[in-house]
């Protein structure tokens, strides 16, 4: 490890101590969401069993638990790959030397903050968050000049506005960048890798 990239002590710079500080932060914030979207998933499972087997059906209830699944989905995807929990192909890193290995990790890491960048790219085009903002946030006067009409839609069953169903999207995106900054960081031996003995059997996902 260069001298640069250390204070005295041998203390990581404030910047890299920053960058996973900021991912353990979101982390936190993650596993809480998980746990309350899982919590919810099972009670709308069992309220929709209950309706249904009544003859009462509450509609809606599955339109809500398909929405509870997507936000679990994408929030839960990004705390896996801080958690490094997330599925690899390891043909080649196992063949080879383990200073190589850490830099096809480094790699790997940087490739998902690429994506994660490319993807937040790709949000604010589409929710176009200025745009909406000039147009007075009127959805529709916005929509007769863009033709995007993401901010009139609404789901079907539940009403509640697309964009906000959306939103998980650019969540993902920054959550998921800032998970594979901190991993780059620890893959380059910038700052030591946070240990998780609780996640010790992650090689059985892997």
């Amino acid at each position: 490890m260069s001298n640069t990239s250390l204070q005295s002590g041998g203390q990581p710079k404030a910047t890299f101590r920053l960058a996973i500080q900021l991912s353990e932060a979101v982390l936190i914030v993650e596993k809480a969401v998980v746990s309350l979207l899982m919590a919810l998933l099972l009670l709308f499972i069992i309220l929709n069993v209950v309706t249904r087997y009544a003859g009462i059906p509450l509609y809606w209830v599955d339109e809500a638990a398909v929405f509870s699944m997507v936000w679990l989905a994408f929030i839960g995807a990004s705390a896996l790959t801080r958690l490094r929990l997330d599925f690899s192909v390891t043909l080649l890193s196992d063949r080879l030397s383990d200073v190589n290995a850490g830099r096809l990790k480094a790699l790997a890491s940087v490739f998902s903050a690429a994506f994660a960048f490319a993807l937040g790219v790709m949000c604010w085009r589409w929710m176009d968050p200025v745009g909406i903002a000039s147009a007075g946030f009127d959805a529709k006067a916005y929509a007769g000049v863009s033709f995007n009409f993401l901010y009139t839609e609404q789901t079907q069953t539940l009403r509640w506005p697309t964009w906000a169903v959306s939103l998980v999207i650019p969540i993902f995106a920054v959550t998921m960048f800032i998970h594979a900054v901190a991993n780059v960081v620890e893959d380059l031996r910038l700052a030591p890798a946070r240990l998780r003995p609780d996640f010790s059997n992650a090689e059985v996902v892997n």
